[in-house]
């Protein structure tokens, strides 16, 4: 992970104080990467103890589309906690349902995304070729030039569409999902940092890759989740689509230190990083490399339990408070 250190030592070198919504400071660089060969070991963090079972529990919940902070404690995840309950904007927000409520974050887009169509009402065509591709109408209304309108809609399961394009056309490059919805951040606790995901197999080598783009990184707390997530997402859909994990891209927009983590980011930069481990997936889960069975139901049927790290040596446990 010595990228990783790379990249806190180069912000804080380089960023500039900004303040932000959480009224803590950050210490912030535009524009960062670190790339990951994964045939070389998994990017977990050594320099401190990873919180890899509270990383894969997120990323599970993620998975099944969840949208309640509970259901990510169930899974061993409780890094939702306070933005459900403790945030006082969200608290205030006509759209919250409740204790726990966190609105439709990350998953309920990757596997629900709400997609409409509005068309004349005498396309008939354009109607009979929505309805045929899953959509339902919802609603009718009359246009701007008075003429009625038919409002169709259908939840479309981005990531399951990944992993059907990889399978029937993996020279696709348009095989990628994204959480940034305009019409509900308003709905949500906390609008996507993680946003674009786009996966790259290469059928020759049969070899997959993947590139990330988060708009904004804590690199304290953040980026260590969103390494170990992103790594663990692209072993799991090469598993299930008979690919083996290459190379893995981070691209941050906004990098940041708060400066409640300073202290602790400046003692992993004392610290000689351990070599990384590699991840394993339990034999539970269909390898379609092994088998030649196409089980993408196992998008959400994986438990947190069906991974784990292997060989992974670190530093002592370090803690810093979340900013809300």
């Amino acid at each position: 992970m010595k990228q990783y250190l790379d990249l806190v030592r180069s912000v804080f070198d380089e960023g500039a104080w900004q303040t932000n919504r959480t009224g803590i400071r950050t210490l912030s660089l535009p524009g960062a990467m670190l790339r990951f060969d994964l045939a070389e070991g998994f990017p977990a963090v050594t320099t401190k103890k990873l919180a890899f079972k509270s990383a894969i529990g997120e990323l599970v919940g993620f998975l099944r589309g969840a949208r309640s902070a509970a259901d990510f404690r169930a899974l061993g995840s409780k890094v939702w906690d306070q933005n459900a309950n403790e945030n006082r904007a969200w608290l205030d927000n006509p759209y919250r349902l409740g204790t726990d409520d966190l609105g439709p974050v990350y998953g309920v887009q990757w596997r629900a995304w709400p997609a409409y169509k509005l068309l004349d009402a005498d396309a008939a065509a354009q109607i009979a070729d929505a309805t045929s591709r899953g959509y339902r109408e919802v609603g009718r209304s009359t246009g701007e030039d008075g003429q009625p309108q038919v409002l169709l809609y259908k939840a479309i399961d981005q990531l399951r569409q990944c992993l059907d394009t990889i399978i029937d056309s993996p020279s696709d490059r348009r095989i990628l999902f994204h959480g940034w919805n305009w019409a509900q951040l308003d709905e949500m606790a906390l609008p996507p940092c993680h946003l674009l995901y786009q996966f790259l197999p290469n059928a020759g080598k049969r070899e997959i890759s993947l590139c990330l783009y988060v708009r904004s990184n804590d690199l304290g707390l953040g980026t260590p989740f969103n390494l170990t997530e992103g790594a663990a997402l692209l072993h799991l859909v090469g598993r299930l689509t008979g690919f083996q994990p290459r190379w893995f891209s981070y691209f941050v927009g906004d990098a940041h230190i708060y400066e409640s983590h300073v202290e602790m980011l400046r003692e992993q930069l004392t610290r000689e990083p351990y070599p990384a481990p590699r991840l394993a997936i339990s034999e539970r889960v269909p390898d379609y490399a092994t088998t030649g069975v196409y089980a993408p139901e196992w998008l959400q049927q994986v438990e947190p339990s069906d991974f784990s790290l292997v060989g992974y040596r670190h530093h002592a446990p370090l803690t810093a408070p979340m900013a809300v």
